[in-house]
């Protein structure tokens, strides 16, 4: 990621604090008009994006500082600990939400202004949806572990919101209160299960997982295309680090071929891999002709 790129990701991650707070404020607004243990279990879900919003900003600046002695690779993976403890804290706020929604079960009223508290609900609403989609973009554009997961969690908050809206909206209608606490129920199982898939995605980043298929397959192409002179290259293997892509692998080449040459051969395959994955970190071990070669074969074509 370029220096203007941590900026720009730093710059979201930053102005989703204070539009966090506003977001809870209004749906917590909207269930003291009303009374509803739905609505309140969608204010405590937002609390959670209060929180995972300070954390985001914390990490991405972290994350973002540049190698050093003590961590030479970077500090990337800080990003996926922002992720983990999202998750976690969605874990949290489910446990809250049937904390308020059981004993509600057992004794439920009507709601009082239902108009009113929806219509600011449904507010709140449509500003986590227009967040949401900006924090996937940017995530996924800039490979932030951190955002993306801030983005899918509000995400997943504005689905939970709507069903909140239409549960109610149906309560209100046929008049039986007992559907207020049972959305609340249903939405601590859906905020469940979101916990666990950012749990699950970040985890998977601490494990070194191999980039997508298909940009392992550009990665392939890039050598293949710029490896001419070289005897094949093999061994190949990829790791993504929140928005750091780093690929490394095995050169042959004819046993007589000057040190100088071969360099000009890496240095060709690597401005290649770079223009698919800007900012990657390279290594090429080379090797004479008649070493053994194992793991993945690149094909490379003749020079």
């Amino acid at each position: 990621m370029t220096a203007p790129d941590n900026r720009s990701v730093l710059r979201l991650a930053f102005w989703g604090i204070p539009l966090s707070v506003g977001v809870m404020g209004l749906k917590m607004l909207a269930w003291w008009v009303t009374g509803s243990v739905a609505l309140l279990s969608d204010g405590l879900e937002s609390i959670v994006n209060v929180i995972a919003a300070v954390i985001a900003y914390v990490v991405i600046g972290y994350a973002a500082k540049p190698a050093d002695a003590t961590h030479p690779f970077g500090h990337h993976k800080a990003e996926y600990f922002s992720a983990v403890i999202e998750g976690v804290l969605i874990v949290v706020a489910a446990l809250l939400i049937l904390w308020q929604a059981v004993p509600e079960m057992m004794a439920p009223e009507l709601l009082s202004a239902p108009a009113l508290g929806l219509a600011i609900n449904f507010a709140a609403s449509v500003i986590n949806a227009i967040w949401a989609y900006l924090l996937i973009r940017a995530g996924t554009r800039h490979r932030s572990p951190a955002l993306s997961a801030d983005g899918h969690h509000i995400l997943s908050d504005v689905v939970t919101s709507a069903g909140v809206l239409a549960g109610l909206l149906l309560a209100i209608a046929t008049g039986y209160a007992i559907l207020d606490p049972l959305l609340a129920v249903i939405v601590a199982g859906n905020i469940l299960l979101q916990g666990w898939k950012v749990i699950f995605r970040s985890v998977d980043g601490l494990m070194d997982k191999a980039v997508p298929a298909e940009e392992e397959e550009a990665i392939k192409q890039a050598i293949a295309a710029n490896a001419g002179g070289s005897l094949g290259v093999h061994d190949l293997k990829t790791r993504q680090a929140g928005p750091a892509i780093f690929v490394d692998f095995h050169m042959v080449v004819p046993e007589a071929m000057p040190v100088g040459d071969a360099h000009d051969i890496c240095d060709r395959v690597e401005d290649a891999i770079r223009v698919v994955h800007p900012g990657a970190r390279i290594a090429i071990h080379v090797e004479p002709e008649g070493e053994k070669a194992h793991g993945v074969r690149v094909k490379t074509r003749a020079g």
